[in-house]
């Protein structure tokens, strides 16, 4: 499963670059790499740990252990610098065999470089290369730029919500809310989904019409929740969910509005999982000025993983 700040650990047998990965920003060139040795994955930790606190780091042992099984660790360097890494550990419930993805973290200073996308690129062709069809991970379904990389941008899906996920978390990122989670599904053996386009404010207006949860700004500009007086019965079309662009800036300004989002949202969620739906695409409001963005919900569409290998 995964923590995430952004949202948001891979082995190749032998050290040096994953095929194709070495990209250039307008400033820097990021290099992502296998990492299986200790002084490599100790490094991890402790990238870990400055980013959720040394009590949630991910032991080195840990994580020298899942590599050597399955799962993968990948790093992403700037010169020599460790600034972001993924880790993912095999995964197996009882039917279908997948990768879990539990940890992906980028270094403060180097957030908004589209490090964490590369990251899960790089995952998707080395576990392609070991046979998983499936990766799966968690996040807060509020982190709204965890969203727009999960959804939109990878194309994951999902259809649960884990209410509580973590119980009360006491880290630099999650503490104050409840951890509910949503459950990633990543079918990479899917065609690539098409890079995210703009919506018109045309297309907006059908998107607040099919909103399943109203809201309204308060008198500091901030949204707050509202059940709809007209709850629409779904019909088999798409409907959204708004969230807030800014979660973290809205529990700091007002921790009871930020418990709201999080109680009314799941209620929506979770009657909408119940009733055959998933959300299968997400929605960034053009408009600054409007402190939401969507989830967008679809009938469910059943797949099947199958076996690695």
């Amino acid at each position: 499963m995964t923590k995430t700040n952004s949202n948001v650990r891979i082995g190749l047998g032998e050290k040096g670059m994953l095929s194709q990965m070495k990209q250039t920003d307008s400033q820097t060139d990021v290099i992502i790499r296998s990492l299986h040795t200790v002084p490599e994955l100790e490094e991890v930790r402790q990238l870990g740990a400055r980013i959720w606190g040394e009590n949630d780091s991910i032991p080195t042992h840990q994580t020298l252990t899942a590599c050597k099984n399955g799962g993968l660790v990948l790093g992403a360097y700037i010169g020599e610098e460790l600034v972001g890494f993924q880790y993912s550990f095999a995964g197996y419930d009882g039917e279908r065999v997948y990768l879990c993805s539990h940890e992906l973290g980028i270094d403060a200073a180097y957030r908004s470089k589209k490090i964490g996308e590369r990251l899960k690129q790089a995952q998707r062709e080395e576990a392609l290369k070991k046979g998983y069809k499936l990766i799966t991970w968690t996040y807060d379904p509020l982190e709204s730029v965890n969203g727009y990389l999960n959804i939109a941008k990878l194309g994951g899906v999902c259809s649960q919500n884990i209410v509580n996920c973590y119980g009360e978390m006491e880290d630099l990122l999650n503490s104050g809310l409840p951890s509910d989670r949503f459950l990633v599904e990543w079918w990479i053996a899917e065609d690539k989904p098409a890079a995210p386009t703009a919506v018109s404010v045309d297309e907006m207006h059908a998107v607040h019409e099919r909103s399943l949860l109203a809201w309204r700004l308060n008198e500091d500009g901030l949204p707050v929740p509202q059940k709809r007086d007209d709850q629409p019965t779904l019909t088999g079309e798409p409907y959204y969910v708004p969230i807030p662009s800014g979660i973290q800036q809205l529990k700091e300004k007002n921790h009871e509005l930020a418990l709201a989002w999080r109680l009314h949202t799941r209620d929506v969620f979770m009657a909408s999982f119940e009733q055959g739906y998933e959300v299968a695409g997400f929605v960034k409001n053009p408009d600054s000025a409007v402190p939401v963005h969507f989830y967008q919900l679809r009938r469910k569409v059943e797949r099947t993983a199958g076996a690695k290998g």
